[in-house]
Formats: C-alpha cells, structure tokens, sequence
C-alpha cells in the first residue's frame, strides 16, 4: 500500500522468462499485487513469476490487449500500474510516477518514452513510427500525446468502467489512451521515463503492426462501432 492506495501492477508477457526475472526483483515492496498475465509462453516464464509470488494468469488468446483485459479482470488494487516484462520500462520508476501521479490529481498518468536518453534502446525507425502514431493520434483526438504507443500506465482501477477497450493487439495501447482522453471525467497527464534495451526476443513487428495502429486510429476517431 502507498498513502493509503492498493497498488496493483500488471505485466503481459510472452516468453519473457529472462526479462521478467529483473522487473520482479525490482518490484518495490509497497505493491500489493503483482500479476503476470502469460499469453501462452513456451519457456519458463510462468514458473519464475511464481518464484517471486507474483499471481500467474494464463492467456492463450494471444494479442497485447488480450493480456490486459484479462489481467485487469483479476486486479483489486485501487491504482493500476503497467509495464511490460522484457525490462525495457523501469520498475524503480514506480514511486515516481505514483507520486506524480497524486501530486497532479489526476486518473490516467502515461509514462512518456521520450526522449530516449539510452542510444540502444529504440532504433531510428521504431522512434520515427512513434512519432508518426503519436502525431496522428493527437490530430485525430485533439489532445497532444507524445508517446501514444507506451505501455507504463498509472490509473485507477475506478475508471475502467467508463471506457469501452475492444482492441486486443498492440493498438490497445493507443486505445486506452484514447478512452482516457475522451472522456470528460478522467483527468489525463503525461510525464517522461528512463526507457532502457530490452531482455529477450523481439515480438514487435514494426511495419505490420505500424499499420494496423495507424489504421486503427482512423477507424477509432471516424467510425463510433468501435473497432476490435
């Protein structure tokens, strides 16, 4: 517990056994509950996760947003923190943000990638495609977001009602960004982290899913079915 919150903090992983191992043991003591939401790994990420008493959930739906839909499912905490478990978003930066996150008074606190202080971290492409997403998604929404593609989120579990998150790829990053923007009763803020390399295999297809996001956007802002 922080200042009287329950910290939940979720982690979707795919075969992440090396990665998550680091965001574990940097996991601050103050968190209640740590879930893993294992989207169908094949190595022994589940079993690590186990070790360190995180709560192990098993998806075998594969796509980012599957993971956290259903890890949201199981989360009790008052505040929600996200990150992802290849150790690329610092688990040491969780007081921060939940500091900021109370100083601000604010529901949704999107932890910004940029800029990107470690020269090995994000290649030219992958930083120019965020821009593009970024820049589109601020135009389309009318809000500007510098990192509309992060995955570390602090925001309170409360607020998952009022958004509808049907995306279950990696536009589920963009999108619930785009619930919290759009809605008069969440008060969305934006601050900047350490970025760092990341432990394990690459899963990002950039082209593809650069695409997909993109796409994805247009169909979010111009057609109100909601897109999955």
């Amino acid at each position: 517990m922080y200042k009287g919150q329950e910290i939940t903090v979720i982690i979707p992983c795919l075969n992440e056994e090396q990665g998550v191992e680091q965001v574990l043991r940097r996991m601050p003591d103050y968190v209640d509950q740590v879930i893993v939401v294992d989207n169908g790994s094949t190595d022994r990420t589940s079993a690590v996760a186990r070790a360190f008493g995180a709560m192990v959930i098993r998806e075998d739906v594969r796509g980012y947003g599957r993971s956290y839909k259903t890890g949201f499912r199981g989360a009790t905490g008052d505040i929600i923190i996200t990150l992802d478990g290849d150790h690329s978003y610092p688990p040491d930066a969780i007081s921060y943000l939940v500091e900021a996150f109370l100083h601000l008074d604010v529901d949704f606190l999107n932890a910004s990638r940029f800029p990107v202080r470690d020269s090995h971290a994000m290649s030219f492409k992958h930083k120019f495609g965020n821009l593009v997403l970024s820049v589109a998604m601020s135009l389309l929404f009318f809000r500007w977001v510098r990192d509309s593609q992060s995955g570390m989120w602090v925001f309170r579990r409360s607020i998952l009602r009022e958004m509808v998150l049907e995306s279950d790829g990696m536009a589920f990053s963009e999108e619930i960004k785009i619930e919290a923007i759009r809605s008069r009763n969440i008060r969305f803020a934006e601050i900047s982290i350490q970025y760092s390399s990341r432990l394990g295999e690459i899963k990002l297809n950039p082209w593809r899913d650069g695409f997909h996001n993109l796409f994805f956007l247009l169909r979010k802002r111009f057609f109100r079915g909601r897109p999955a």
